[in-house]
């Protein structure tokens, strides 16, 4: 590894290892990705009848109810009130993206926090749309849709469409900041997702 020069971040002695994402949390996300990338196929490339898609959109929701909880209840690094930042935090983080140097950070950083809030109110969108579509097909139709009027359920299928490909988008970027952090920034983001422990700032 080439040597990066006095501002390549934190050395080995101003770096701890800390266990940061606990087994629920951790569980979560791998959860979501696996029945979110499952939903999404299903329904660009699934059957005609999208029961399984269906399924999977329970899951997701079941998912989304633990995370929210979790945001208030869970251990403090998996807390909203702990990696949601003000404006000059995430200015001052988004100065260093570019830097090439892991940024150790403990938790979320500020502009991921802003993906994982992106992407859970993607979903909340999504999930909600999806329970009150009705394509007129009689086949695929939300469980809610008969709470609803005619029109906001024929609106709901264009919603719907329209958020898979929002989330799609948000996915792609979502890889492809993990794979930025991992070949410029060298700092591995999927290792700590695994096992829980990472290498942070010391305080």
């Amino acid at each position: 590894m080439p040597d990066l020069g006095p501002n390549a971040g934190p050395g080995p002695d101003e770096r701890q290892k800390i266990r940061l994402w606990d087994p629920l949390l951790r569980g979560f996300h791998w959860l979501l990705a696996f029945f979110v990338i499952a939903a999404w196929c299903l329904g660009q490339f699934g059957p005609l009848k999208m029961t399984l898609h269906f399924w999977c959109g329970y899951v997701v929701i079941g998912l989304l109810a633990f995370r929210l909880i979790w945001g208030f209840l869970g251990p403090k690094p998996a807390r909203f009130s702990t990696f949601l930042r003000g404006p000059g935090t995430v200015l001052t983080y988004a100065r260093g993206f570019l830097a090439r140097e892991p940024s150790h950070w403990p938790g979320h950083n500020p502009l991921g926090a802003l993906s994982v809030i992106a992407m859970l109110a993607a979903l909340i969108a999504q999930v909600t749309t999806g329970l009150i579509s009705d394509p007129d097909d009689y086949i695929n139709v939300g469980p809610l849709a008969s709470y609803v009027s005619s029109a906001t359920r024929s609106k709901a299928v264009g919603l719907h469409e329209l958020g898979g490909s929002v989330i799609l988008v948000l996915v792609l970027l979502h890889l492809a900041v993990i794979l930025y952090y991992c070949f410029w920034k060298r700092e591995d983001l999927v290792k700590p997702m695994l096992t829980g422990w990472k290498d942070v700032k010391r305080d």
